[in-house]
């Protein structure tokens, strides 16, 4: 009875070992990762004239340890209530930084990250339009902006080629005429190419 214990327990391991995970996070690998969230706040029925959302795309080049160079671009787009509507505000910038990994499962299936970006690129208030359906005439201006931000990053491999992103982000950039400051919250997907 011990021996066919031992004997089935040992088919067990070499059928059910079969499964080969790849590498994840190795230096040189990289991904294109597309994201898109909620800007200044969670979307709701009540707040939907004074709300935001973005999407982004970058390519993402692992370094030692996890690490990461992002490069990539992105659109926002935040609204301002005013009378029974709202004001867009919507930026596009480009953006470049460095993500340290500060925390990762043992396979590399979960990895924490925490970034910094340079951001640049140029904002308009209305589309351009100075006067407003009321006649009133806005006072702030089209231009550019530059400036950086901070990311927390969590990052799950779905497969060896595909990850979930969850990610946390606050900009600020000088430049503006409409805040400085900015919160994102999001999600996305990330495919690893090579």
């Amino acid at each position: 009875m011990r021996a066919a214990v031992i004997v089935i327990a040992t088919a067990l391991c070499f059928v059910l070992s079969n499964e080969a995970h790849a590498q994840r996070a190795l230096p040189g690998m990289q991904g294109l990762q597309i994201t898109g969230g909620m800007v200044d706040g969670i979307y709701s029925k009540d707040n939907r004239n004074e709300s935001g959302y973005y999407f982004g795309a970058a390519m993402a080049t692992y370094g030692r340890n996890a690490n990461k160079w992002v490069f990539g671009g992105e659109y926002m787009a935040r609204y301002y209530p005013y009378e029974n509507g709202h004001i867009p505000v919507e930026q596009f910038t480009g953006e470049g930084g460095f993500y340290y990994n500060f925390l990762s499962s043992r396979g590399k299936a979960v990895c924490f990250s925490i970034g910094a970006s340079a951001l640049a690129g140029y904002e308009t208030v209305n589309r351009g339009e100075k006067l407003l359906n009321d006649g009133a005439t806005l006072q702030n201006e089209d231009g550019f902006v530059y400036g950086g931000a901070l990311t927390l990053d969590m990052e799950s491999y779905i497969t060896d080629r595909i990850v979930l992103l969850l990610t946390g982000r606050e900009r600020m950039l000088l430049g503006t005429t409409t805040g400085h400051f900015h919160t994102q919250l999001g999600i996305g997907l990330k495919f690893i190419i090579n």
